[in-house]
């Protein structure tokens, strides 16, 4: 098994590889996406009350993506790791890494839970939510959290099926949850009369199927790398340099959260709950971008780390240049269809008209530049598949903390339409942060998958 992988990732015509492993991921990250969205559609057409229920689950969307980024840290940290000691012949420690991240996934769950749980109503206050929309927020998020664990496993754990080339495998556990979840909702959410904690129930109940597929897949005989009760356990030695490369996803996922905070909060002061419900409907969206571009780059990140950590330099770069097409070719196509139809993309999550027609005009302005992402995307993964964490933290942090958070606070002073300068913050982000991505990686990366240093 060891061999054949081998042979795959690092012999097989770079093309055909990325296909057969990205496309799975492609696939795996849209089903993924109907986790994130389809309560959101089905909370939005709740009648009479689904707009301010709709906008009462955005509110807990910054709780969602943290607990999501913890996950990223440890999986998208030490996947990319396990995959270049595998490039080395170094199995061994390659289930090494695969013991100590299961080991920690755990930890990091049972404090969120605890954490979020209890303090459940400041937070959500503290993130956006009014009087008219706690109740919404509070239902949902203390149901939701209970499932933390489910999260950690599913997430964290499926990059390391897919870092050693089981793409389809990869797949298949998103799409059992997310079908799962696709079926139940409606039942909880209409036919039993729960609401907003019945599609929390659903959700978490779908999360807990795919977690112990994972796990099963993991220990049985098929795998490439299995868990090993000896591996479980924390070792900073192990676990310093996952941390270290885990950290850049960990932060664009943070960040996420971080941001919602800062447009909620902005935007219900200078627009109220509508502005708040068309911002909801807005990160869906952009969420419609991302997660189909982070399916493309993990379907290039075991190729790219497997031969670098194998020194064949021409199958990183040729890998690279495939990706970054691709996601520019993405980018493009998304950017075209927000700008042409995106009333038709608002209809989606609401039937309310007013929130409908915020949102038309915001996403055209919030959305401007969302062309060029790809080449954001692609470069700042590539970094990661190579084990350059310090590139990756800082182009992380670039965007969102130094660039777009201090924006959203800024360009209010200069717009006497303080919601359109909201708005206006990520398109002028994007901008500076994929000029500045782009440069840097062609001026270091790129010279480092040069075959001449071979």
């Amino acid at each position: 098994m060891e061999q054949k992988e081998e042979n795959k990732l690092g012999v097989m015509p770079v093309g055909k590889l990325l296909v057969s492993l990205a496309l799975p991921s492609i696939a795996a990250q849209i089903v993924n996406l109907l986790y994130n969205l389809v309560d959101r559609i089905y909370i939005g057409h709740i009648p009479g009350t689904g707009a301010l229920a709709l906008t009462g689950l955005g509110v807990t969307l910054p709780v969602i993506t943290l607990i999501a980024a913890f996950a990223a840290l440890i999986g998208f940290g030490g996947a990319p790791r396990a995959s270049i000691a595998m490039g080395k012949g170094d199995y061994k420690e390659a289930e090494k890494i695969l013991g100590n991240c299961v080991f920690t996934l755990c930890i990091f769950a049972l404090v969120l839970t605890a954490v979020f749980y209890v303090y459940a109503e400041p937070i959500l206050y503290a993130f956006g939510a009014s009087g008219d929309t706690i109740g919404y927020a509070v239902d949902y998020m203390r149901i939701y959290v209970l499932g933390t664990l489910f999260v950690q496993i599913t997430t964290g754990l499926n990059a390391f099926i897919t870092g050693q080339g089981f793409a389809s495998t990869g797949m298949k556990t998103v799409l059992i949850g997310a079908g799962l979840n696709l079926v139940l909702d409606p039942v909880f959410i209409f036919g039993l009369g729960m609401g907003v904690q019945g599609a929390a129930l659903a959700t978490i109940l779908s999360q807990a199927v795919s977690a112990v597929w994972v796990l099963c897949f993991l220990s049985g005989k098929k795998t490439t790398l299995r868990i090993r009760a000896v591996n479980l356990r924390f070792s900073l030695k192990i676990m310093g340099p996952v941390l270290a490369l885990g950290v850049s996803p960990f932060i664009m996922q943070a960040t996420e959260s971080l941001l919602s905070v800062c447009f909620n909060t902005s935007l219900q002061k200078y627009g109220g709950d509508v502005a708040v419900g068309a911002m909801t409907i807005l990160s869906s969206v952009m969420q419609a971008s991302m997660l189909p571009l982070q399916g493309m780059t993990q379907g290039m990140q075991p190729i790219a780390s497997f031969n670098y950590g194998a020194g064949k330099l021409d199958r990183v770069r040729k890998v690279f240049l495939l990706t970054l097409g691709s996601c520019l070719a993405y980018s493009f196509l998304l950017w075209a269809i927000a700008m042409l139809f995106p009333q038709g993309l608002a209809r989606i999550f609401t039937t309310d008209q007013e929130t409908i027609q915020y949102t038309q005009w915001a996403m055209r302005i919030y959305m401007a530049v969302a062309c060029i992402f790809g080449a954001q995307i692609a470069c700042q993964q590539t970094f990661v598949a190579l084990g350059k964490a310090v590139h990756s933290l800082f182009l992380a942090v670039l965007r969102k903390v130094i660039l777009l958070i201090p924006m959203i606070y800024i360009l209010p002073n200069f717009f006497e339409d303080k919601v359109f300068a909201v708005f206006l913050a990520e398109p002028v982000s994007d901008l500076l942060a994929v000029c500045t991505t782009v440069t840097l990686f062609f001026a270091t990366a790129w010279k480092l998958m040069n075959p001449k240093k071979q």
